[in-house]
This record gives C-alpha cells, sequence and structure tokens, in this order.
C-alpha cells in the first residue's frame, strides 16, 4: 500500500465523509411509496425467501435474520435447510444489475411456483424487475458501472450499503409497528453462537 502523503486520519475522515454523502443523495433520490409497497407483500406472505449473490446477499441474509426476529418465517436461499419455494410464499431478491442469472432463474422458478417476487435493484428494464410484483429502485451504480456521478466507491458499494439501510428501514417500521419489545424479539435470536 502507497501511504498517503496527507495524515491517515484526514485521509479516512474524508472516505467517511464520502460515504456518507452518498448516502444522504441516495436517500434522498428513494421512491419512498416503492418503498412502502414492500410492507404488504412481507405481511402477505406465508414465507420469505431471500436471495442476493456476494456482498448484495450478506445484506440479504441480515434482512433475513432481522425479520425472522420479528416473527417471520425466512429462508436464505442457497443454504441447505431452504425448503422449496410455493404459493403465497415471497421471493425478496436483490441485485444491483437486476440480470445475475442465478438470481432471474429464482424469481422465474418463484412465479411458477404461484409466489411473489419482490425485487430490490437500480435497474428498472432489468429481467428481475420485469418479473417482478413490485420492484424497489436503488438510486446507486452498478457494480459493472463505474458511474462516478452516481458514486465514487468501487463497484457496487452504494447499492450493497443501501440494501442493509432499506431493508433495516423496512425492519424498523415493521418492529414499531407489531408492538413487540427488544426483549421479546431476543428470544429468537441465536443462542448457539
Amino acid at each position: 500500500m502507497n501511504t498517503p502523503t496527507i495524515p491517515l486520519n484526514e485521509v479516512l475522515d474524508e472516505a467517511v465523509n464520502l460515504v456518507y454523502e452518498e448516502h444522504l443523495k441516495m436517500r434522498d433520490g428513494l421512491d419512498y411509496n416503492q418503498l412502502a409497497a414492500v410492507i404488504p407483500h412481507l405481511d402477505a406472505s406465508k414465507r420469505i425467501f431471500l436471495m442476493g449473490m456476494g456482498r448484495s446477499g450478506l445484506m440479504m441474509q441480515a434482512a433475513a435474520m432481522r425479520l425472522m426476529h420479528l416473527g417471520y418465517e425466512t429462508y436464505v436461499v442457497g443454504e441447505t435447510t431452504t425448503p422449496a419455494i410455493g404459493k403465497g410464499d415471497l421471493l425478496l431478491a436483490g441485485s444491483g444489475s437486476g440480470s445475475t442469472t442465478s438470481i432471474v432463474n429464482a424469481a422465474k422458478t418463484a412465479k411458477q411456483e404461484g409466489a411473489g417476487v419482490v425485487a430490490i435493484t437500480t435497474n428498472p428494464d432489468s429481467l428481475l424487475a420485469d418479473l417482478a410484483d413490485q420492484v424497489l429502485l436503488i438510486p446507486a451504480a452498478q457494480k459493472n458501472k463505474q458511474e462516478a456521478a452516481i458514486s465514487k466507491q468501487y463497484a457496487g458499494s452504494l447499492f450493497e450499503q443501501s440494501l442493509l439501510l432499506v431493508t433495516d428501514a423496512l425492519i424498523q417500521v415493521l418492529w414499531q409497528a407489531g408492538g413487540k419489545s427488544a426483549d421479546e424479539l431476543w428470544k429468537r435470536h441465536s443462542n448457539l453462537e
């Protein structure tokens, strides 16, 4: 690593500010009607299957855990204990490009089996968006498009971070509406760690 000529704490301060400012811009560009429209899909589903690949997949795993804490029956697609999706279920899929083959194929299968699909993506013209019953567009650059006007972060970092923020915002609203205490939710937290 090349040591910066300015003090490292200043470089880190600039980096944190960059990420923070990009999230403020992303927040201002969100369509909150689209975000709100995700909640009825979550509430109406028997089971929620969450999917993403790479770092997006990690954010979707975090959302699966929090939804489970709220009492939803959740599964992460690709885990060995994930059952077959079926009628009345929901696939919640996060893909910046909306064209990741495995995610598009999962959405096709979900639709064939009578399940709903909610897509979180940057691309309204993607195959995933076309298959979805509800689309939440994240105003972030796709990882394969280095659009500095949208994000100066590497690859799809802004989208991946935004996945965590918007799913946590949904979960916060669902938690408040559900009226359960943090202690009640904690009872569902893993005790095998």
